[in-house]
């Protein structure tokens, strides 16, 4: 199995295992589709299919998101720090976009 193959594998596992950690969540409706996109598309890359232009988009459009949920004062994202406030959830949320961002990104430099 060669490099690109296992990155693509790699990303599809993470963003899957993301998606179903969201079960309680408190909008899991939102956030499990947000991570089963990124795992299908790296899942279509290993496919051969998709082209630059349409990786480098959504991973732009992840970017945005996860700028625009950048929490107003960080808290960090430890697990040991639970739900304790809104800044935290935030934070969680900007950084799993963030990863949805570079998976894309990676995808969009991949060779088909």
């Amino acid at each position: 199995m060669d490099l690109k193959k296992i990155v693509l594998w790699f990303f599809v596992v993470v963003f899957f295992i993301f998606a179903l950690v969201q079960y309680n969540d408190p909008d899991p409706y939102v956030w499990i589709p947000v991570y089963l996109i990124p795992t299908y598309l790296c899942y279509y890359k290993l496919q051969g299919k998709g082209d630059k232009l349409m990786y480098f988009g959504i991973g732009l459009l992840f970017l945005m998101w996860a700028i625009n949920q950048f929490p107003p004062a960080w808290e960090g994202v430890l697990l040991n720090q639970g739900m304790k406030t809104v800044n935290i959830e935030l934070g969680r949320e900007s950084l799993g976009l963030g990863c949805c961002t570079v998976g894309m990104w990676i995808c969009a430099v991949l060779k088909n």
